[in-house]
């Protein structure tokens, strides 16, 4: 058992007391966001958040793939269906910097990014960095489904 998996039992097994010291500490082992550990805890629910594996030389066209792959499979059927769908429409044609920027917001969680494109901001504000960020803008214009289309994931290959 990892020190992860014994502390996050420990912590929810025990009296809340006992959580306010064992979170923190577990949140220093396994999460950052910019080199400083995060935890949020509100009643029961903890957020850890891990920082995204870093991939030098990475080629566009293996970027394409791997970010059709993670528009793909969030894990939260709301967030795969808008995803996915978003990137069939516009990864292929999104420039080195728009794909750089789409790969960002896919580091961040899936309920996240489904309230910010949607524009749900009193569930999950808005952080500082998307405020102008233009392809958040065609990504909220995107979710508006404003042909009223019955969603589905698309084809993963256009053959």
């Amino acid at each position: 058992m990892t020190m992860l998996t014994r502390t996050l039992y420990q912590a929810l097994r025990t009296p809340a007391l006992y959580r306010k010291a064992a979170l923190p500490r577990m949140a220093a082992l396994y999460s950052s966001q910019g080199g400083e550990p995060v935890v949020i805890s509100e009643k029961d629910e903890v957020r850890v958040r891990l920082e995204p594996i870093k991939r030098a030389g990475e080629t566009l066209e293996n970027k394409r793939a791997r970010l059709v792959y993670q528009s793909r499979k969030r894990g939260i059927l709301e967030t795969d269906l808008l995803l996915s769908r978003f990137a069939a429409k516009y990864l292929s044609s999104m420039t080195p910097e728009e794909l750089e920027e789409y790969d960002a917001l896919l580091d961040e969680l899936d309920w996240d990014i489904y309230y910010w494109a949607t524009k749900n901001y009193a569930i999950t504000p808005l952080p500082e960095r998307f405020k102008d960020s233009k392809l958040l803008a065609k990504l909220q214009d995107f979710s508006e489904n404003k042909n009223k289309e019955i969603l589905r994931m698309p084809n993963l290959h256009s053959n």
